[in-house]
C-alpha cells in the first residue's frame, strides 16, 4: 500500500527513511521531532524530497529519478491533522459537504454512510465552535473520507486531545479502519492508540527507520 524511500534534509538532521507496508493500516511511531510528520508531508506533496521515490496503491507520487513529482492536489492523499482546521463559519453538514465537493460529487449515500460510520448525525447543523475536540476530529476525518482519497494520513490526529476525549474518539477510529476500503497512514507517538489501530508499525528516530513490527 506505502513504498517510501526519500532523503530530504530537516533544519538538524537528514531525513532518510524507507518502508514498505501492505496493511490497511500503517503506523509511523517515534518521539516528537523524529520525522514522522516529514513523511506525511512528503507523501501527501506539501514537502519535496531532495531524491527518492513515494508510492501509494502502486501508484508512484514522486521519483527523483524519473524527475516526477506529481502535484498535491492530483495525488488523492487527505490528511488531517492534530487541528481539526474546519471552516469555523460552515456548519457540520457543510464542511462535510466541502469533502464530497472536492470529488467533484454531491450529497449521496456514501455522505449518510460516513455520517453514521462516525457518529455525526446530531452534529450536522452546528458549527465548529459549538463541538468537542473529539467531535471536531470526527468531523474533519469525514470531510477527508468523503473527498474519495486513494489514501488517508492522519497526523496526530489525537495529541491534542485529554485522554477522555481519547477514549471518546478511539472507538470511532476502530470502526473506521475496519470499515475503510482505503489505506491508512497513523502517525502517533501513544503506543496505546498504535496497538489498537494499526498491523503495521513502523518506528521513526531521528529522520531514521530504526524498527518495521507487523502485528
Amino acid at each position: 500500500m506505502f513504498e517510501v524511500s526519500i532523503q530530504a534534509p530537516l533544519g538538524e538532521f537528514n531525513l532518510d527513511a524507507s518502508f514498505r507496508s501492505e496493511s490497511m493500516v500503517t503506523a509511523l511511531s517515534g518521539p516528537s521531532g523524529s520525522g514522522k510528520s516529514s513523511i506525511v508531508a512528503a507523501i501527501g506533496g506539501l514537502v519535496k524530497p531532495k531524491r527518492g521515490k513515494i508510492a501509494v496503491n502502486g501508484h508512484t507520487l514522486f521519483d527523483s529519478d524519473a524527475r516526477l513529482a506529481v502535484p498535491p492536489h492530483k495525488r488523492g492523499m487527505r490528511i488531517v491533522f492534530q487541528e481539526s482546521r474546519l471552516f469555523p463559519h460552515f456548519t457540520v453538514a457543510q464542511n462535510l459537504m466541502f469533502g464530497r465537493w472536492l470529488a467533484g460529487k454531491k450529497r449521496d449515500a456514501q455522505f449518510d454512510e460516513v455520517v453514521a460510520l462516525l457518529g455525526i448525525e446530531p452534529l450536522l447543523s452546528r458549527r465548529p465552535r459549538k463541538l468537542s475536540g473529539g467531535e471536531r476530529q470526527r468531523v474533519a476525518i469525514g470531510r477527508a473520507l468523503l473527498a474519495d482519497p486513494q489514501a488517508l494520513l492522519l497526523d496526530e490526529p489525537l495529541a491534542s486531545l485529554d485522554a477522555a476525549r481519547k477514549e471518546e474518539i478511539i472507538p470511532y477510529l476502530t470502526r473506521l479502519v475496519l470499515s475503510a476500503k482505503i489505506p491508512v497512514l497513523y502517525v502517533s507517538h501513544a503506543n496505546d492508540e498504535i496497538e489498537r489501530l494499526a498491523q503495521t508499525v513502523v518506528k521513526i528516530d531521528g529522520g531514521r527507520v530504526t524498527e518495521i513490527k507487523k502485528h
